[in-house]
């Protein structure tokens, strides 16, 4: 059967998709459930699309969500999926991906965008995808049934490290809506500081109002003054942390490190069997920090359809946007706040 193109929100399920045909060549992600489309497009004011393949019984066998990324700074693009890590392809053979794709570069040729980037786990060959990306892996960190088997399991230097900043009063708040002011100033601060423009608030508005019983913020704090924070979501067994920051000026206190073993806490109690800490550049300082909370590397492979310029434009080691990221880092913050969403949610 032809693929189906549903371009409406109101097309798509309400919340999962129990009535898919078992699928295995290339396996679900959490970034195929239909919340986090609609999350990310409400939250970045995307125009979303889906592209179903069905068997002759109209069963489902494969699907491939997309979002639709335009502005007058950087172009237009076609994105599965922006601010989640993975996405893509989920079908149940070779051939269905293919067409899946297929379909895809077709609608990448209609809307006129600069390239189609398919943010997959395990690569799919086709004749049209003409550059990818290896040069990240997702850190992920199998979780015993227990913190203190977790604890058990960390290295002596880790456990030292940990044993070291046990004193500190720091405590950690768990919620909704009203922890977002607080993690929202240490999260757009952090990006400032960063050199990167900052999503808008109203991202995470979204994705805690899509899922209310998976997406919770934690807020550490030190008398009083928030300092570090971050965005879980828990779902399929799995605890993912999309965005989380701590302010640079106290990290002798070991705030971060305080966190992280809070999160990891969380998504034990949670019933979690692995915690996702994101991707990262190979031996970067974001992989060792991550690394030694045991944490193993899983591909990352994003795959591209280029029609225009090169994908590497949009990366921040270019030179350009090297120099911009120099100029963004002395902004004050108050500005990044106004003018980073517009910027960002134009970038794939």
């Amino acid at each position: 059967m032809p693929v189906e193109f549903l371009e409406k929100n109101s097309d798509w399920p309400t919340s999962d998709w129990p009535t898919l045909h078992p699928l295995s060549a290339f396996p679900r992600l959490n970034a195929h459930c239909p919340r986090w489309h609609r999350a990310v497009a409400k939250g970045l004011c995307h125009t979303p699309y889906l592209l179903v393949h069905r068997n002759d019984a109209g069963v489902p066998e494969g699907l491939l969500p997309l979002h639709f990324v335009k502005s007058l700074a950087f172009g237009r693009f076609l994105v599965s999926l922006p601010y989640v890590n993975t996405g893509g392809v989920w079908a149940s053979d070779e051939s269905i991906a293919r067409e899946l794709i297929s379909a895809a570069c077709d609608l990448a040729d209609r809307l006129d965008v600069r390239y189609l980037e398919l943010r997959h786990e395990k690569p799919v060959d086709h004749p049209r995808l003409n550059r990818q990306r290896t040069d990240k892996v997702h850190m992920r960190l199998p979780l015993p049934g227990s913190l203190d088997e977790l604890n058990r399991s960390f290295k002596s230097k880790l456990r030292s490290q940990l044993k070291k900043i046990a004193g500190q009063p720091f405590e950690i708040s768990w919620g909704k809506q009203p922890l977002l002011a607080d993690f929202y100033s240490i999260f757009a601060r952090n990006m400032r500081d960063l050199g990167t423009p900052v999503v808008s608030r109203r991202l995470f508005e979204c994705i805690l109002s899509e899922f209310p019983d998976g997406a919770e913020l934690g807020v550490v704090k030190l008398e009083g003054n928030p300092l570090a924070g971050a965005l879980l979501v828990h779902q399929h067994a799995v605890t993912e942390v999309p965005s989380a920051s701590s302010l640079r000026a106290y990290n002798a206190t070991g705030v971060n490190m305080w966190m992280y073993h809070q999160l990891l806490a969380r998504a034990i109690d949670k019933g979690s069997s692995t915690f996702d800490f994101g991707r990262s550049s190979k031996d970067s300082n974001t992989y060792r920090f991550k690394e030694q909370w045991n944490a193993v590397p899983y591909p990352s492979v994003w795959q591209y359809y280029v029609r225009r310029g090169s994908a590497n434009d949009m990366r921040p080691e270019s030179s350009t946007n090297q120099s911009l990221i120099r100029i963004w880092k002395r902004l004050p913050v108050w500005l990044t706040r106004w003018i980073g969403p517009p910027i960002v949610r134009g970038i794939p």
